[in-house]
């Protein structure tokens, strides 16, 4: 039995996978030590004089300098040489690679990292947990380096080209989120097992599909269109380009219609959950004064006050409700009804709106008709 850990050192903190991990772990409370490249054998033993686990996660992926895969396994050697120094008998976690077997010397130097853990283990000088990663995707991931949904979003983000030689080879994504809350539960296992462990859920798709998917974001953010993303795969997807979007980016404007009785703006269209928009009115200026047979809208003022008429075309019923942004209530338009809203303020009016179908200038479904 092992009490939970609090002390975790993390090599590899600034790369991709180690700088969500160390977020991660501050906001569960863990106390982390990081270690960068080029740290010092003082800094490596000072991290792990108190460490209860150990993440090792430094790697040389894409190297610049042919003999950086012979520096990483030497510093895997010089890692587990002051975990067993330490004398603590810690969780190691080794982000391994599931390319280990493919020939080259990635495989070759992360066999040997692996190796090198997997004796300290069989000397019973710590616990090591072994990870044989698929493609790692999520926010803060290196185009060019990291994976290729790193590189997609970043193009696609800039309207920059993107290169694909086989739209169908296929492609295993597991997403960072994921990774680091399977990685923090570990921590709190009173008992984890030596030998190779595996998180998810693991995505299988194609380089294509992903491709596809990124570029129907890129296209939707300029039309103002929200995609269904009833997919994990597909939020945690969004999630990314997100993430890869420039800072120019952060904003963008919106179309305001501008007549006498105000401004109305479409805020975004949805391909399954409808329209929303925002509209003002000035003060006693009345809005409306038609009916729909089957569109659906939902009201919210949120600044002013604002009167609601209904009249039932067929029966003539009517009802009125007199609402106001400081008691939120949501007014929804019946179809068959007639409707109208009127300023009743002396404010200007905002007023969102949410319609269960995106406006169709061909099939506008909104007949005028006075309350």
């Amino acid at each position: 039995m092992r009490s939970e850990a609090r002390v975790v050192a993390v090599t590899g903190a600034g790369g991709f996978i180690g700088r969500n991990l160390v977020w991660r772990l501050r906001e569960a409370g863990y106390d982390v030590r990081i270690l960068m490249r080029g740290c010092t054998q003082a800094e490596i033993a000072a991290a792990l004089a108190h460490a209860d686990t150990v993440f090792h996660l430094a790697a040389a992926i894409r190297p610049r300098e042919p003999d950086e895969f012979d520096r990483s396994v030497r510093f895997t050697h010089a890692l587990a040489a002051e975990i067993a120094k330490a004398g603590r008998c810690p969780l190691v976690v080794y982000s391994s690679s599931r390319k280990i077997t493919a020939p080259g010397a990635f495989g070759s130097a992360t066999k040997a990292s692996e190796e090198a853990l997997f004796q300290l283990d069989r000397r019973g000088e710590a616990v090591v947990a072994a990870y044989r990663l698929p493609n790692v995707f999520g926010k803060w991931g290196r185009p060019n380096y990291n994976s290729c949904v790193a590189t997609f979003c970043h193009n696609f983000a800039r309207d920059l080209p993107i290169r694909i030689d086989d739209p169908n080879a296929p492609l295993s994504l597991l997403y960072i989120d994921d990774l680091t809350e399977h990685w923090c539960g570990l921590l709190r296992r009173p008992m984890v097992e030596s030998g190779f462990h595996e998180a998810g859920p693991v995505h299988e798709t194609t380089v294509g599909e992903v491709a596809s998917i990124l570029s129907a974001f890129a296209e939707d953010r300029r039309l103002g269109r929200i995609g269904d993303m009833e997919s994990h795969l597909e939020r945690s997807l969004y999630a990314t380009f997100v993430a890869a979007l420039p800072e120019s980016a952060f904003t963008y404007g919106l179309t305001a219609h501008t007549d006498p009785r105000g401004n109305f703006m479409e805020v975004f269209r949805t391909q399954a959950a409808g329209q929303f928009s925002v509209f003002t009115s000035g003060p006693g200026v009345i809005r409306g004064g038609h009916y729909h047979h089957s569109k659906v809208e939902k009201f919210l003022v949120v600044h002013g006050q604002a009167r609601f008429r209904f009249r039932n075309i067929s029966s003539d019923e009517r009802f009125e409700v007199k609402v106001s942004a400081g008691e939120p209530t949501i007014v929804e338009t019946i179809p068959g009804w007639t409707h109208d809203v009127t300023n009743g303020g002396e404010d200007m009016l905002v007023c969102l709106l949410w319609a269960n179908e995106a406006f169709d200038p061909l099939r506008p479904d909104t007949y005028p008709c006075p309350v």
